[in-house]
């Protein structure tokens, strides 16, 4: 018997992105029975955007977030299954017959869970590496799932109705969606990854905002949830490699931190030079020329002060190498925008010749102590346990890629273990002051007759 589909989409301020989204929609093999698009208290034009596209709209009386206004979008809907899109997700032409023909085959499917495409919106680097890490995590997830996730999620409606919907306590984008998906696991419904299931990622993440996301969004109330439920599933990005890998970079950072206090600039010098050579290498060469005026002036000063402390610690052989380095960065970001010159190959041979022998350089003037070879150890056997993933981002971006990729999973990895020892204070304090405001404890029944606003 065919499935209908009701694709719930909550979006706040998401315009710039909503456009984008439902046009896609709009040309899958396989149309919805509807699209509500439910706007949680936008001030742009989100809920005329929604309209032009001839989507259901229906307003949320505030902004009260993504998991109000989802619960919202599924008292609205009429199809036997959910599909749950973020705004700033676009579906493939085929996603929704697979969503269909899925709970089609399979009478006992509850729930529904896809992956990112290998193919993000946004060019910069930040936004590749954390789209495409999202995109490797779901590839690589086990296909009995233990979560549900919202940004591609599909569940019965009757399902979501029977659980109480996704807990409205979380008022911002958080981990709404995992908490639903540990509640139906605990029930014994079944979820399934199905990495085939793909959409495109539209959003651009900045530092902080990655930062923050993965800190307050994400693992704090996920460490939060995980105490509550004792429940720490082997899979996604709390597989014990993930585990593992957090404790070894606090090794690694005690290790530096006594290097750095014994040997000062002599171990730090080297160390940033290594760090900003590599990560600079790649900023300059992935960004446009008109995006990277301020990036190339904020690398420049940043090289020029490494060399400059380096001369100051009598590192000369260091020092010439590096200005060197920021002047053929710069030369070779300018060239790469004339694809058709003639030598193009032999001066990218040139450049990567150049570097190898700044890298080695640097290398050779750290101090030559145990300590030092250990940090080196360590980072080996991070590198080591996430082999697959550096591997995966050298096929999909090259190898310079998935090089400046590391020291940014060195820190996903150190502020992962912040955000367990954060959630685990926090989850305790709670639990001694108000044991029944722990959130997610209780999540009131869905009554899928309340009222909204309905344009």
């Amino acid at each position: 018997m065919r499935k209908s589909v009701s694709v719930v989409i909550p979006a706040h301020d998401a315009s710039r992105f909503l456009d984008a989204c439902l046009a896609d929609l709009e040309a899958s093999t396989v149309e919805p029975l509807e699209c509500i698009v439910v706007d949680d208290g936008s001030t742009d034009d989100t809920a005329e955007v929604a309209r032009r596209h001839g989507a259901t709209v229906v307003s949320a009386d505030a902004r009260r977030g993504p998991a109000n206004a989802r619960n919202l979008g599924a008292r609205h809907a009429r199809g036997d299954v959910l599909f749950f899109l973020d705004a700033d997700v676009c579906v493939h032409p085929g996603t929704l017959h697979a969503v269909a023909a899925a709970f089609e085959a399979d009478p006992a499917l509850d729930a529904l869970i896809g992956a990112y495409d290998d193919a993000p919106d946004s060019a910069d680097f930040l936004s590749q590496y954390k789209n495409l890490m999202h995109s490797f995590v779901h590839q690589n997830g086990r296909r009995e799932a233990k979560t549900f996730w919202s940004g591609c999620g599909a569940i019965r409606r009757d399902v979501f109705l029977a659980h109480s919907g996704f807990d409205e306590s979380y008022d911002r984008p958080a981990i709404e969606d995992i908490e639903l998906g540990y509640r139906l696991a605990a029930a014994g419904r079944k979820i399934v990854l199905d990495p085939a299931l793909i959409v495109k990622h539209l959003k651009k993440w900045t530092f902080w905002g990655l930062v923050k996301s993965d800190i307050f969004d994400r693992g704090i109330p996920w460490t939060e949830l995980i105490l509550r439920d004792r429940v720490m599933p082997d899979d996604l990005n709390i597989q014990l490699s993930q585990r593992i890998s957090v404790a070894l970079v606090f090794v690694l950072l005690g290790l530096s931190t006594f290097a750095a206090v014994r040997w000062g600039g002599a171990f730090l010098v080297p160390l940033f030079a290594l760090l900003f050579l590599q990560l600079s290498r790649y900023w300059l060469e992935s960004a446009s020329p008109r995006d990277s005026q301020a990036g190339a002036i904020s690398v420049g000063l940043t090289m020029a002060g490494i060399a400059t402390l380096a001369a100051m610690n009598g590192m000369w052989a260091l020092a010439l190498p590096l200005v060197l380095a920021y002047v053929a960065l710069f030369l070779r970001h300018r060239y790469a925008y004339r694809p058709h010159e003639p030598g193009r190959a032999r001066t990218s041979l040139f450049f990567a010749g150049f570097f190898v022998l700044v890298l080695l350089l640097t290398m050779a003037h750290f101090p030559k102590d145990p300590v030092v070879f250990a940090c080196f150890a360590v980072v080996a056997a991070i590198i080591a346990l996430n082999n697959q993933f550096y591997l995966f981002l050298a096929a999909k971006r090259g190898r310079p890629f998935a090089l400046a990729a590391i020291p940014f999973h060195l820190l996903y990895h150190f502020y992962n273990g912040v955000s367990f020892a954060a959630g685990s204070a926090r989850y305790a304090l709670r639990r001694m002051t108000a044991p029944a405001a722990t959130p997610g404890a209780r999540v009131p029944a869905l009554d899928p007759d309340l009222p909204a606003t309905d344009e």
